[in-house]
């Protein structure tokens, strides 16, 4: 998920292509790193971990997502690269299948730019409790630059397992509410356009063909 009004990347050294393949600014990095190769080389490795995002209409993004029932530094890995991921995208929110693989695991952070960060990380999660209304302005990394209003509900109670494979509830509302409920779709294989209208699915499919033309021509 990304924000409408979401600040930019915590990390501004980094560059992405119109196909979601992240590069980085030699120059930028030099200037921040007291030495070269070494830490250079260190960086380079974490920067290229960064996973390539999946748009809309790619398949992937519609099949319900498998259970995770591996617990492993695979799983711990993909969770890491996820995450940085979302932040570099920028995002509040990625799921697995965003990335291609149809695991039920999503990372969640919230925070405004200069604070903390605040990273929730989500496996097999479901919600058990909805409570109130909510309509706020979304947008998807998997469907970049479009933005519409979606009817959620204003607070939500989240079952899930950590990596640990131990299990947490957690009571949300807010944008965090929010983002918890479309990453959770994303596990599902619905898309925060699915909850509009027929009427305006009809305009979003005719505003994304401009999308992806004007993206095509900056490539």
């Amino acid at each position: 998920m990304v924000k409408a009004s979401f600040a930019q990347s915590r990390t501004p050294w980094l560059t992405c292509t119109e196909n979601r393949i992240y590069h980085w600014n030699i120059k930028e990095i030099k200037a921040c790193l007291p030495d070269g190769s070494r830490a250079l080389a260190a960086l380079k490795d974490d920067i290229m971990a960064l996973l390539k995002i999946r748009h809309y209409p790619d398949p992937v993004l519609k099949k319900v997502a498998a259970t995770v029932t591996e617990f492993d530094e695979t799983l711990r890995q993909l969770a890491h690269d996820m995450a940085e991921t979302m932040y570099a995208a920028p995002g509040v929110g990625l799921a697995a299948p965003q990335v291609g693989i149809s695991k039920r695991l999503t990372v969640i952070d919230c925070s405004v730019r200069d604070e903390d960060a605040q990273l929730l990380i989500l496996v097999n999660p479901e919600i058990i409790h909805r409570e109130g209304e909510s309509c706020e302005e979304e947008g998807c990394l998997s469907v970049p630059e479009y933005y519409a209003r979606i009817d959620r509900s204003a607070k939500v109670r989240v079952r899930f397992q950590d990596l640990d494979e131990q299990t947490h509830v957690i009571e949300a509302e807010g944008l965090t509410a929010i983002a918890c409920q479309h990453e959770i779709d994303h596990l599902d294989g619905i898309l925060f356009v699915d909850h509009l209208s027929p009427l305006k699915r009809s305009i979003f499919r005719k505003k994304w063909k401009k999308i992806e033309g004007h993206r095509t021509e900056q490539m």
